[in-house]
């Protein structure tokens, strides 16, 4: 049963790659993480300066231990001791080479759908690193905007919450409070202060063609 539900997942990715490229961004198929890890080296050079947003998707292909190995001067924010040795990496990441990510969601229609609470990590996307690299399982691929909201809201949001140990109403609850409350706004949700669905970004057409590499995996990773 497991190839049938590859195969389709597989055409799933294809069309979103092909979608991907058409919006200016290199896309990438990858079988399995192994294969995504190669991908990800092919695409570094020795001695580049990278940085990384928090992506448990990259820790899971192996792509966090690749960057500390010592081929590359890894701006490694687990490495801060104080939150002025955070910010300082956070800054120091829009000059990096490379900057190595995940998404929270990727539409078939090519295009990469992001909330932050610190807002580093879409920023960096946005503008700064001359290269960045997306690495996202199947289970981040949606039909559209409106999917990828849901997602966030009801999977990503929740998770993330849970893993950084952040007291919102979707880490109790499971799910965002919009949807518990039949909100359908992109930025409705909690009040709370450690709240962290701040920044909504949308990527779409690129002006640089291929400054945005996306490795589509065809695994279930990361949130």
């Amino acid at each position: 049963m497991s190839e049938y539900r590859n195969s389709v997942y597989l055409s799933m990715l294809k069309r979103t790659a092909a979608n991907l490229e058409l919006n200016n961004m290199k896309a990438f198929i990858a079988e399995t993480k192994e294969e995504a890890l190669e991908t990800v080296k092919g695409l570094l050079n020795e001695g580049d300066t990278v940085a990384s947003g928090g992506t448990v998707t990259a820790a899971e292909v192996g792509v966090m231990e690749l960057l500390r190995s010592g081929r590359y001067n890894f701006l490694d924010r687990a490495a801060a001791k104080t939150p002025e040795e955070t910010e300082k990496i956070y800054r120091d990441a829009f000059s990096a080479d490379v900057y190595v990510t995940s998404s929270n969601a990727i539409t078939e229609n090519g295009e990469l759908y992001n909330v932050d609470g610190n807002s580093n990590r879409v920023a960096a996307i946005c503008f700064g690193p001359r290269s960045v690299i997306v690495i996202a399982g199947r289970n981040k691929i949606v039909k559209n905007l409106d999917d990828a909201i849901v997602r966030v809201k009801r999977l990503a949001a929740p998770m993330n919450t849970e893993r950084l140990g952040c007291e919102t109403y979707c880490k109790s609850k499971g799910e965002c409070m919009a949807l518990a409350s039949g909100g359908s706004c992109m930025t409705d949700g909690c009040k709370s202060e450690s709240r962290i669905c701040c920044s909504y970004v949308v990527t779409a057409q690129q002006r640089i063609k291929d400054r945005i590499k996306v490795i589509l995996v065809n695994e279930e990773l990361g949130f």
